[in-house]
């Protein structure tokens, strides 16, 4: 296809691309569990991010959906209480985006969104895994 023949990386339709990754945003919720399991689905997981510049590009594309409050990401808190990545990245407090006072483990939230509209890029709480939001595969 055109996409591979120069080296180009393409996405699959409804997906969007930054970088080296595709990113699909929702469009209905499920809880913490089912999204992970709809990402790993359709042969992706959670979005794990690992840049500033990642965390602009997906606070940039929610935007988009005002209406859409919340997106599950793929970070998680395990049972000893510590932060992990879906795929093992290692949790690096430098680059969270954590919203101010959070993670609060209000409740024992245990799974992480991205809050929409948010003014800056600090835009993570924590959150019970039991709530359905939406979700960013990666």
């Amino acid at each position: 296809s055109p996409c591979t023949d120069r080296g180009w990386m393409c996405c699959p339709e409804g997906w969007r691309r930054f970088q080296r990754s595709c990113y699909y945003l929702s469009l209905h919720r499920m809880n913490c569990a089912e999204s992970e399991q709809n990402c790993t689905g359709m042969g992706s997981q959670l979005v794990v991010i690992n840049s500033k510049a990642e965390q602009e590009f997906l606070s940039e594309q929610i935007k988009q959906y005002p209406q859409r409050k919340n997106y599950y990401i793929g970070l998680f808190k395990d049972k000893e209480g510590h932060w992990q990545w879906v795929d093992r990245t290692p949790y690096n407090v430098i680059t969270a985006f954590w919203r101010e006072g959070e993670p609060n483990n209000h409740q024992d939230e245990n799974c992480t969104v991205i809050h929409n509209p948010e003014k800056t890029l600090n835009n993570w709480n924590d959150v019970t895994s039991v709530w359905n939001f939406y979700r960013i595969c990666e």
